[in-house]
């Protein structure tokens, strides 16, 4: 009896020992830096790492265009309370047919070859 124990010991040793084995295998597999899950983590570092470049690269863009658009709106908003002050004082300034050139009509080519 005791023969048949320690053989059903033995095989079940050797059993769990081939299974851990094969458990190392795939789990060496898994984390080959070039074909399995950490190839697959250092390539997404190193993406996040770029994206993480363009992020800052895109807002101090925007944060350079906005300050610029803020300058150009001022200088807008100036120059429209200018354009308003003029037309504001155009109202004040009489409108007399005298005051207003009246167009001199231009002679036309052929009559100066005409008369000459």
């Amino acid at each position: 009896m005791e023969l048949i124990a320690d053989i059903l010991l033995v095989a079940g040793a050797v059993g769990a020992g081939l299974y851990c084995f094969v458990l190392s295998r795939k789990l060496t597999r898994f984390n080959d830096l070039e074909k399995g899950v950490g190839g697959a983590v250092a390539v997404l570092s190193a993406q996040v790492d770029d994206l993480t470049k363009s992020l800052s690269k895109a807002q101090e863009t925007s944060a350079n265009s906005q300050q610029n658009l803020i300058e150009i709106t001022n200088r807008a908003e100036d120059v429209a309370r200018k354009l308003e002050l003029m037309l504001a004082a155009m109202h004040d300034v009489p409108a007399s047919q005298e005051a207003v050139p009246k167009p001199v009509p231009a002679e036309p080519i052929f009559a100066r070859r005409a008369a000459e």
